[in-house]
């Protein structure tokens, strides 16, 4: 049984793709995410598009604090990409708390697998239930540029 973080007090979630500050994410993304350095604000925005999306408020001033996107076919399989957390915040476990709450969001779907790619978090992901591929060698990607 993996854990479920609370959210700490004065920060709220939403799943409602209309309170994504789309500015805000691109420019945490382009800037400063290592999977994302560069990403033009027209393919994050289609990617907002696209996908479901998670924030983390400030409960004061609403401002966005974390962000996280799902791609799935909320049938059999579902991609957790774009984790961030604004540095101001880090530390607090509102990253965490982000995912527990993506995983609970994603549990009712009855998906056979959630996928992640990290190359530094991969002890917080594994608190969650997250574990290396068993068969690593199975899989293949197919990468354009």
């Amino acid at each position: 049984m993996t854990d479920t973080p609370e959210l700490p007090e004065g920060y709220e979630i939403s799943a409602d793709r209309a309170r994504v500050d789309a500015g805000r994410v691109h420019h945490w993304l382009s800037t400063d995410a290592y999977w994302a350095l560069g990403r033009s604000r027209e393919k994050q925005d289609r990617a907002i598009e696209s996908s479901l999306n998670f924030g983390v408020y400030d409960t004061v001033s609403g401002e966005q604090v974390a962000y996280a996107r799902v791609v799935t076919d909320r049938a059999t399989f579902a991609w957790l990409c774009d984790v961030y957390v604004d540095p101001a915040v880090r530390g607090k476990g509102v990253g965490t708390a982000l995912v527990a709450a993506v995983r609970e969001h994603l549990r009712p779907f009855g998906l056979r697998r959630v996928l992640l790619a990290t190359h530094d978090a991969h002890g917080v992901y594994a608190r969650l239930g997250f574990a290396p591929l068993e068969h690593p060698d199975q899989w293949m990607a197919l990468l354009f540029d």
